[in-house]
């Protein structure tokens, strides 16, 4: 009867399954449908509101992809943003600059810091009533100003830009250096930021628009239709997925998964978590170029010294340590935007904070183990089967130890292997493991047992 329920409900599992897959691949799809063909000039329209990131990144390049597929005549960027870090938005603004139509961008309120070099390297702009761009000095996580060695990358980055598409690189320079001084626009010892009507009056600003419908009327495109970005669910679960909580959380279940297998080892479904949630936190990195091979193989090889530490090693040793480092030193690299072993651009309080975060988030994962340890394995639960609950008294015939090899106190015997100080003995043609009292025995030494104590045998040498 059990048998033929498990079939049923499995069959009926598969069946959901199947349904579940199904409507996964098409909602995956719909957002790459046209339903009609419309006429006119077709601008490819995509919105970043948040920190420059690596999801600002993976947005504009499927961008980038998507409107050079559709054949879209414009793309067209609306903007906000108070900065982020530096290598996305050097990648982004390689994206626009290499992008094989016009790429225009709308500030909608912000383009500080990272957001003016992505502004820069798009070929107009377009800037709403009280909007800012600038103020793009490199600081780190504490709004400190970086060495000049992150500063003369960014100045070069800002000119250089700035000369591709047609800008004033002195006027891109200002907004880095507070060295630079230009007359009647940027006071020395202060980075340049300029609003609407200033960019506008120095040629770093098309017009003052406020919709994306004003930008194209300034633009003097009349025929036009949009065509708006709408990731399909697979890319919304991989920019999910590359959410720092989210990502912080999968680390909590890597290390809580893999400490709570080696506490209990042979159950699986800690194992299990543990690796699902390693292939949910690769997966994103890897496609955005943040994780690396080697990066990755770090944290294989860690996995792998673990599982041998659990089912092959006894104990917890070398193999399980060294385990323990290369699966944190995986999981902090993959966070790290470093180009191979090249860390030339990652700024020491970035490494710092990402290790922060993985220890931290490790450690938070690690005592939730210990705590959902204790609280199923001793309780009435399925999981808490696999702990022994029963207590095993004398009134039932349970004792501590076999009493009756208290009966070889005083007899003599063998050692039929070194016994250093553990080994095996020979008494009466028997034979048992013993400790010596002196440490060493050599093999075949004449042995005298002296006691019986906690179930283990002790000899001396005759």
């Amino acid at each position: 009867m059990n048998d033929k329920w498990l079939a049923v409900k499995g069959m009926r599992y598969t069946v959901y399954g199947m349904r579940l897959l199904f409507t996964f691949l098409l909602f995956s799809l719909l957002p790459f449908t046209s339903l009609a063909q419309q006429n006119g000039t077709k601008v490819y329209y995509f919105t970043i509101d948040d920190v420059i990131a690596k999801p600002a990144q993976r947005i504009t390049e499927l961008a980038v992809k998507e409107a050079e597929n559709q054949k879209a005549d414009i793309l067209l960027l609306r903007l906000n943003t108070f900065g982020g870090e530096l290598e996305a938005a050097e990648n982004i603004r390689t994206l626009l600059l290499d992008a094989p139509m016009p790429v225009f961008v709308f500030i909608d309120k912000n383009a500080a810091s990272a957001g003016a070099l992505i502004s820069i390297a798009c070929d107009s702009i377009y800037m709403a009533h009280g909007a800012s761009i600038g103020a793009a000095s490199v600081v780190n996580q504490t709004g400190e100003v970086m060495p000049d060695k992150y500063q003369s990358y960014m100045r070069s980055m800002m000119r250089s830009t700035a000369m591709a598409t047609g800008r004033d690189p002195d006027i891109a320079q200002a907004m880095v250096d507070p060295d630079v001084e230009i007359k009647g626009i940027s006071e020395k010892g202060k980075v340049l930021t300029l609003t609407t009507s200033e960019a506008i009056k120095l040629g770093f600003c098309e017009g003052e628009a406020n919709s994306k419908e004003e930008v194209m009327k300034l633009a003097g495109i009349d025929d036009y239709y949009f065509v708006e970005q709408n990731p399909g669910i697979i890319e919304r679960i991989i920019l999910f997925l590359l959410n720092p909580l989210v990502s912080g959380i999968l680390i909590m279940i890597m290390i809580g998964g893999i400490y709570f297998e080696l506490q209990t080892p042979g159950v699986g479904f800690p194992l299990v978590a543990a690796l699902t949630a390693a292939a949910l936190y690769f997966a994103p990195h890897y496609l955005h170029g943040l994780a690396e091979h080697w990066e990755i193989l770090l944290f294989i090889l860690g996995i792998g010294l673990v599982l041998l530490e659990i089912f092959v090693l006894p104990g917890f040793g070398v193999a399980g340590i060294s385990g323990i480092i290369l699966i944190l030193t995986g999981l902090v690299l993959s966070m790290t935007p470093n180009f191979g072993f090249d860390f030339s651009f990652v700024p020491p309080t970035m490494l710092i904070k990402k290790i922060a975060i993985v220890i931290g988030f490790a450690s938070v994962g690690f005592f939730i183990s210990i705590w959902l340890g204790m609280r199923l394995i001793n309780t009435n639960t399925r999981l808490g089967t696999i702990a022994l609950k029963t207590e095993l008294g004398k009134e039932t015939g349970f004792i501590s130890q076999d009493l009756a090899l208290n009966e070889l106190v005083g007899k003599t015997g063998r050692a039929i292997t070194f016994l250093r100080p553990a080994g095996k003995v020979e008494i009466e043609d028997e034979i048992y493991d013993a400790i010596s009292e002196l440490g060493w025995v050599d093999k075949d030494a004449e042995i005298k047992v002296t006691r019986f104590e906690n179930s283990q045998l002790m000899v001396t040498l005759c």
